[in-house]
């Protein structure tokens, strides 16, 4: 019988939660903007870790932010290898992740298509 989370599911949302906190409390760089760690993929292997990240401002803000994020990948790992029992610590990537950008985009979409219908049904 199969289990329900994978090894590499649970990994990754057990390396989420410390990535996020590790961020929020030891990373004191204050070109570091307003960031979320929205998922994490782990390879089956357990040695990669792709880090997903959303990041609150403009255009400039953003590609700081996540120069800084690449620049603390190895601090990161060596906390997460403090925190986590694990025999290998994944090596962190970080994506940007355009996913609440596309959602708002999509629901402006939609609610200029609900508006443009509601003006045309007045006109009938």
């Amino acid at each position: 019988m199969p289990r329900e989370f994978p090894r590499t599911h649970r990994v990754g949302e057990q390396i989420q939660r410390e990535i996020a906190t590790l961020v929020q409390n030891e990373l004191k760089d204050p070109r570091l903007g307003m960031i979320s760690i929205s998922a994490v993929s782990v390879s089956r292997d357990l040695s990669h870790a792709k880090v997903y990240v959303s990041v609150l401002g403009s255009d400039e803000q953003t590609t700081e932010s996540m120069r800084v994020l690449h620049h603390a990948a190895g601090y990161l790992r060596h906390k997460l290898g403090k925190s986590l029992h694990m025999r290998v610590i994944p090596e962190l990537h970080f994506f940007l992740d355009h996913s609440l950008e596309e959602g708002a985009r999509i629901s402006a979409l939609i609610n200029r298509a609900i508006a443009s219908d509601k003006g045309n049904k007045g006109e009938d």
